[in-house]
């Protein structure tokens, strides 16, 4: 077993009924560009009824029917936002507690600890989330999973991952292992996933990928690292 194999999106997703919602982040190969993705999926009506929506720079979760949403306090989030040199991007709405906790001078671990995995047992979904740190030209990042300790959502195991960017490389963190019932948690550290100099070409990579049946939308987005200019992609299954 090689433990520093990078496989690609296609590796990493293809024939995976479901992991989930997902995290990557990481450098482009040619070392000039942070990277960051999230996408979501669904296999009840409730989560299929999703949209990404953009507003200012930061990504939410929206429904696509609001004349069908039946419970919202899951599904509907912010998960992209920013504050002063950091990106945060999570699958739910602990991106405003990271958000408020660094505003209130607490580090990114540390904002999460008032938090645990989603109360929506059997599943206890785990809260994943990821922060882009930008400076002096480069980026460093961290990933973090806040998942049940038992099948009986007892108690919450926290894990947080730091990371100096590897050009090339990018890790991915995603809620389930595939499909099941109840549905397997995520298990180990990120997966190291290839990315690609182009940002068409590793958003077609991602969509292209995930289950056509339950994929939901996607985001990405590549931030020169001297500029800081930001370039986005968005792919929403419900046109």
């Amino acid at each position: 077993m090689n433990i520093y194999e990078v496989k690609t999106p296609a590796e990493l997703l293809r024939g995976n009924p479901y992991p989930g919602r997902g995290i990557v982040l990481g450098k482009t190969p040619d070392g000039k560009k942070a990277v960051a993705a999230y996408f979501i999926m669904g296999r009840s009506e409730n989560s299929r009824n999703r949209v990404f929506q953009e507003r200012g720079g930061e990504v939410f979760t929206e429904p696509f029917d609001a004349s069908k949403v039946k419970d919202p306090s899951l599904i509907i989030y912010a998960a992209i936002r920013s504050y002063e040199n950091n990106l945060i991007v999570t699958n739910g709405d602990q991106t405003d507690t990271v958000y408020d906790g660094l505003k209130a001078g607490k580090t990114f671990s540390e904002a999460l600890k008032s938090r645990c995995f989603e109360p929506d047992g059997p599943n206890f979904t785990p809260r994943i989330s990821g922060m882009i740190t930008f400076g002096d030209g480069d980026f460093c990042y961290q990933m973090s999973i806040l998942k049940s300790a038992d099948a009986q959502g007892s108690a919450c195991h926290r894990y947080t991952f730091d990371y100096a960017p590897i050009a090339g490389v990018g890790h991915f963190l995603h809620t389930y292992v595939t499909d099941g019932n109840p549905i397997p948690t995520f298990q180990g550290e990120p997966e190291r996933m290839s990315v690609d100099n182009d940002i068409d070409a590793f958003t077609d990579a991602l969509w292209n990928n995930l289950n056509a049946a339950n994929r939901i939308s996607l985001y990405v987005r590549y931030v020169d690292l001297q500029t800081g200019e930001a370039e986005n992609r968005l792919i929403n299954q419900n046109k």
